[in-house]
């Protein structure tokens, strides 16, 4: 049987990939007054999008 990873893993994991200069922190939508707007495109949506409508992005868990 297969185990779930841990998250002591996880913490591994990030920590290797933060020694080698990569970001580990969840991507979020940026803030536009009472918008969101996409990080990649810039698009503006309103607070309840799940996605951009323009490239298709969506939010890191």
């Amino acid at each position: 049987m297969a185990l779930a990873p841990s998250s002591d893993d996880d913490d591994l994991f990030d920590q290797f990939l933060a020694d080698r200069g990569h970001g580990t922190e969840p991507v979020r939508w940026d803030r536009s007054y009472n918008k969101l707007q996409c990080p990649d495109c810039g698009a503006l949506h309103d607070e309840g999008a799940l996605d951009c409508g323009v490239c298709g992005w969506r939010p890191d868990a």
